[in-house]
């Protein structure tokens, strides 16, 4: 296995662990989020490096081009499926968090919908990229996931404001990319209707 493959893999591996550690966090006590939010960054770490080694070693394998954005995804939404969990729910004595499931809802839907699209296209014989846009979308998750993980705990509220309005252009980048996704390729989303 080369070694983007094996950072795949270990972004795979984290995802379960963090799960894990939210599970135990009555035990953990107040680092959960600390370490949930280091071992987060890490993963998200190795999606970039992955994709470079790739990409400069010219390494691109079957495994690779299904496995990296199944990791993000899972990573991504697993990760704000705990935080809205949180905002729903009382973390040791605090409820500053603001993610309401529909944030997750939104998200895993163009996440669905960008997917389906690109299932039916390698089936056509077609490779839709990802595009310019989606990376930059995912990029702001991980960095707004991040900052709920590292400093909305801090209750503060000019910190709270700055996490609602992160997880805003979260939204907003995802609902856009997917409409860019959708426009570039309607031709061939829409060709039988």
């Amino acid at each position: 296995m080369n070694l983007p493959n094996k950072l795949t893999v270990m972004r795979m591996i984290c995802i379960p662990v963090i799960f894990i550690l939210y599970f135990l966090r009555q035990a953990i006590g107040d680092s959960t989020l600390l370490i949930i939010g280091v071992l987060f960054t890490l993963a998200s770490v190795t999606d970039f490096f992955d994709g470079y080694i790739a990409r400069k070693r010219n390494i691109v394998t079957t495994f690779g081009k299904f496995m990296d954005p199944l990791a993000d995804k899972l990573l991504v939404l697993g990760t704000l499926m705990i935080l809205s969990d949180l905002y729903t729910g009382n973390y040791l004595g605090t409820q500053t968090m603001w993610m309401p499931f529909w944030i997750v809802f939104v998200i895993l839907a163009r996440e669905l919908i960008v997917t389906s699209i690109r299932l039916v296209a390698v089936g056509e014989g077609k490779i839709l990229h990802a595009s310019k846009l989606g990376k930059y979308k995912t990029a702001l998750t991980m960095v707004t996931i991040m900052y709920y993980l590292f400093i909305m705990p801090l209750d503060m509220g000019v910190i709270n404001i700055i996490g609602i309005v992160l997880i805003s252009l979260s939204v907003f980048m995802t609902l856009w990319s997917g409409l860019d996704y959708f426009i570039k390729n309607k031709e061939f989303i829409l060709k039988e209707i």
